[in-house]
């Protein structure tokens, strides 16, 4: 069960969660029962949530969250996994049928692939989530083990957690970005029929016409609500600034 991030923090929680976010391994895996890292950061520092529920973190995460938080170090809660070595998703290619749920699935954009083609693993990109697994419908998804008996953070560097973080962060933009230009694009195309509805609807009553512009226009409303309440998107820095 994935539980809601915590919204409402006090400035000193929010504090806590930053450097509970940066002490967590950001494969963005769900297991500890939280939409992501940041999420499980948060939930940690309202005490929503105990510091044992990160297995990629293994041990050596749960002792990070515990200096971080003054708490004691506990074992990790089997209810959310277990400490293992790292593995990479391996895709079958002979039995990919292209569906994509694969690629919608990982929160690192490391799938490449495009309907009715073979998708594969950007390999170095991987963070070993296991998404993609339940979301693939002909089961040709598997982990490979890279690690031999490294786990935790032995078998995950800051870097590539780095990576990990910049890249979900990237796909989260994106993601809110095609959904605004598509509701943009629906919003528009409503507009254009309300200004000539009788010119196009296939209905010719006056009252199921007048029915019909209360419809669009109530829906309209609702978009331009939700959009006015909408976060913006953090914008990702390009190559050039990085490099500046």
């Amino acid at each position: 069960m994935i539980h809601p991030a915590p919204t409402s923090l006090t400035p000193a929680q929010a504090a806590l969660a930053e450097a509970l976010n940066d002490a967590l391994p950001q494969t963005q895996c769900t297991r500890c029962g939280y939409p992501d890292c940041h999420g499980y950061a948060a939930a940690i520092a309202v005490g929503e949530a105990a510091i044992n529920q990160c297995p990629p973190g293994g041990v050596e995460g749960i002792a990070r969250l515990a200096t971080l938080t003054g708490q004691p170090v506990i074992a990790l809660n089997p209810d959310n996994g277990h400490e293992g070595p790292r593995g990479v998703a391996v895709i079958d290619e002979n039995w990919c049928i292209g569906c994509t749920l694969c690629i919608k699935a990982c929160p690192v954009d490391c799938i490449v692939g495009a309907p009715k083609k073979m998708h594969t693993i950007i390999e170095a990109d991987c963070t070993g989530c296991e998404l993609c697994i339940p979301a693939c419908p002909v089961d040709c998804i598997a982990m490979e083990p890279v690690t031999d008996t490294l786990t935790g953070w032995a078998a995950w560097s800051a870097e590539q957690a780095t990576r990990a973080r910049e890249q979900y962060a990237f796909r989260q933009m994106r993601v809110a970005r095609d959904k605004r230009e598509n509701d943009e694009r629906l919003a528009a195309k409503a507009a254009h029929k309300l200004a000539d509805l009788p010119n196009q609807t296939l209905h010719t009553e006056p009252e199921v016409i007048d029915r019909k512009r209360a419809v669009i226009e109530a829906a309209l409303a609702r978009a331009r609500a939700q959009r006015a309440v909408a976060p913006a998107p953090t914008p990702t820095p390009s190559d050039d600034e990085t490099q500046e």
